[in-house]
Protein backbone atom coordinates (compact mmCIF):
# COMPACT_ATOMS: atom_id res chain seq x y z
CA UNK A 1 0.00 0.00 0.00
CA UNK A 2 1.62 3.27 -1.09
CA UNK A 3 1.34 6.08 1.64
CA UNK A 4 2.57 9.32 1.67
CA UNK A 5 3.24 8.68 5.57
CA UNK A 6 6.14 7.25 7.22
CA UNK A 7 4.01 4.19 8.57
CA UNK A 8 7.66 2.31 10.24
CA UNK A 9 5.48 5.33 13.08
CA UNK A 10 2.37 4.07 14.31
CA UNK A 11 -1.17 6.34 13.20
CA UNK A 12 -2.19 8.06 16.33
CA UNK A 13 -6.08 7.50 16.94
CA UNK A 14 -8.72 9.62 19.35
CA UNK A 15 -12.05 10.02 20.01
CA UNK A 16 -14.80 11.11 22.41
CA UNK A 17 -17.42 9.12 23.61
CA UNK A 18 -19.51 10.21 20.12
CA UNK A 19 -16.59 8.67 17.89
CA UNK A 20 -16.20 5.50 20.18
CA UNK A 21 -17.59 3.32 18.08
CA UNK A 22 -16.66 4.45 14.72
CA UNK A 23 -13.27 4.61 16.62
CA UNK A 24 -13.36 0.80 17.54
CA UNK A 25 -14.11 0.28 13.62
CA UNK A 26 -11.50 2.50 12.24
CA UNK A 27 -8.91 0.28 14.67
CA UNK A 28 -10.04 -2.83 12.92
CA UNK A 29 -9.99 -1.43 9.78
CA UNK A 30 -6.15 -0.56 10.57
CA UNK A 31 -5.30 -4.00 11.82
CA UNK A 32 -6.80 -5.19 8.71
CA UNK A 33 -4.16 -3.41 7.14
CA UNK A 34 -1.51 -3.99 9.28
CA UNK A 35 -1.06 -0.48 10.13
CA UNK A 36 0.47 -0.09 13.84
CA UNK A 37 -1.60 2.90 15.94
CA UNK A 38 -1.39 4.21 19.64
CA UNK A 39 -4.99 4.32 20.69
CA UNK A 40 -5.26 7.25 22.59
CA UNK A 41 -9.06 6.67 23.98
CA UNK A 42 -11.61 7.20 24.91
CA UNK A 43 -12.25 3.22 25.70
CA UNK A 44 -15.84 3.28 26.51
CA UNK A 45 -19.29 4.99 25.25
CA UNK A 46 -19.17 6.82 28.84
CA UNK A 47 -19.55 10.67 28.50
CA UNK A 48 -16.03 12.22 28.22
CA UNK A 49 -14.13 15.82 27.20
CA UNK A 50 -12.58 15.34 23.34
CA UNK A 51 -10.10 18.03 24.63
CA UNK A 52 -8.35 15.47 26.89
CA UNK A 53 -8.02 12.45 23.60
CA UNK A 54 -7.23 15.39 20.96
CA UNK A 55 -4.09 17.13 22.48
CA UNK A 56 -2.70 13.52 22.89
CA UNK A 57 -3.21 12.77 19.19
CA UNK A 58 -2.49 16.06 17.98
CA UNK A 59 0.58 16.11 20.53
CA UNK A 60 2.20 12.66 18.83
CA UNK A 61 1.90 13.69 15.48
CA UNK A 62 3.40 17.04 16.10
CA UNK A 63 6.54 15.63 17.58
CA UNK A 64 6.87 12.98 14.92
CA UNK A 65 5.78 10.06 16.97
CA UNK A 66 2.88 9.52 14.92
CA UNK A 67 2.77 9.54 11.16
CA UNK A 68 -0.44 10.70 11.02
CA UNK A 69 -4.04 11.60 13.41
CA UNK A 70 -7.08 10.37 13.12
CA UNK A 71 -9.77 12.29 15.52
CA UNK A 72 -13.32 11.66 16.01
CA UNK A 73 -16.20 13.83 17.74
CA UNK A 74 -19.94 13.68 17.08
CA UNK A 75 -19.17 16.83 14.73
CA UNK A 76 -15.37 16.42 14.19
CA UNK A 77 -15.54 20.10 15.71
CA UNK A 78 -14.01 20.31 18.70
CA UNK A 79 -11.29 17.68 17.65
CA UNK A 80 -10.45 19.61 14.91
CA UNK A 81 -10.28 23.23 16.94
CA UNK A 82 -8.18 21.58 19.80
CA UNK A 83 -5.63 19.84 17.24
CA UNK A 84 -5.13 23.12 15.23
CA UNK A 85 -3.59 24.29 18.12
CA UNK A 86 -0.74 22.33 17.93
CA UNK A 87 1.99 23.72 15.57
CA UNK A 88 2.43 21.76 12.43
CA UNK A 89 -0.50 19.86 12.68
CA UNK A 90 -3.40 20.22 9.81
CA UNK A 91 -6.31 18.91 11.47
CA UNK A 92 -9.31 18.63 8.82
CA UNK A 93 -12.84 17.80 9.32
CA UNK A 94 -13.98 15.53 6.55
CA UNK A 95 -16.87 13.93 5.90
CA UNK A 96 -16.87 12.99 2.44
CA UNK A 97 -14.28 10.57 0.10
CA UNK A 98 -13.34 13.64 -1.59
CA UNK A 99 -13.07 16.00 0.82
CA UNK A 100 -10.71 13.35 2.57
CA UNK A 101 -8.78 13.69 -0.91
CA UNK A 102 -8.57 17.50 -0.65
CA UNK A 103 -7.72 17.77 2.50
CA UNK A 104 -4.12 15.93 1.79
CA UNK A 105 -4.03 16.71 -1.86
CA UNK A 106 -4.51 20.20 -1.63
CA UNK A 107 -3.69 21.32 2.20
CA UNK A 108 -1.00 18.44 3.32
CA UNK A 109 -3.23 17.60 6.19
CA UNK A 110 -1.88 15.34 8.48
CA UNK A 111 -5.18 14.74 11.07
CA UNK A 112 -8.52 13.47 9.48
CA UNK A 113 -11.26 14.23 11.80
CA UNK A 114 -14.62 12.56 11.35
CA UNK A 115 -17.95 13.98 12.43
CA UNK A 116 -19.23 10.52 13.96
CA UNK A 117 -22.76 11.75 13.72
CA UNK A 118 -22.65 12.71 10.34
CA UNK A 119 -21.32 10.00 7.79
CA UNK A 120 -22.76 6.32 7.47
CA UNK A 121 -21.25 3.12 8.68
CA UNK A 122 -17.80 2.21 6.45
CA UNK A 123 -17.63 5.75 5.02
CA UNK A 124 -14.79 6.45 7.98
CA UNK A 125 -12.85 3.70 6.79
CA UNK A 126 -13.02 4.77 3.06
CA UNK A 127 -12.05 8.44 3.92
CA UNK A 128 -9.13 7.31 6.12
CA UNK A 129 -7.78 4.80 3.44
CA UNK A 130 -7.82 8.04 0.78
CA UNK A 131 -6.41 9.69 3.48
CA UNK A 132 -3.49 7.86 4.25
CA UNK A 133 -3.00 7.03 0.58
CA UNK A 134 -2.57 10.62 -1.15
CA UNK A 135 -0.10 12.49 -1.80
CA UNK A 136 -0.06 16.23 -1.41
CA UNK A 137 0.60 18.07 -4.36
CA UNK A 138 2.72 21.04 -3.74
CA UNK A 139 3.21 23.44 -6.15
CA UNK A 140 0.45 26.39 -5.85
CA UNK A 141 -0.46 24.32 -2.90
CA UNK A 142 2.99 24.35 -0.78
CA UNK A 143 3.18 28.52 -0.69
CA UNK A 144 -0.37 28.58 0.88
CA UNK A 145 0.20 25.69 3.40
CA UNK A 146 3.80 27.61 4.31
CA UNK A 147 1.30 30.70 4.84
CA UNK A 148 -0.66 28.79 7.52
CA UNK A 149 1.94 29.00 10.91
CA UNK A 150 1.51 32.25 13.55
CA UNK A 151 5.07 32.99 13.96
Amino acid sequence: MHSPFDLSKPVAIGSDHAGFDYKEDLISFLEGKGVAFTDFGTHSKDSVDYPDFAHPVAAAVETGKASFGILLCGSANGVAITANKHQGVRAAICWGEELAQLARAHNDANIICVPARFVREGDAEKMVAIFMTTDFEGGRHQKRVEKIACG
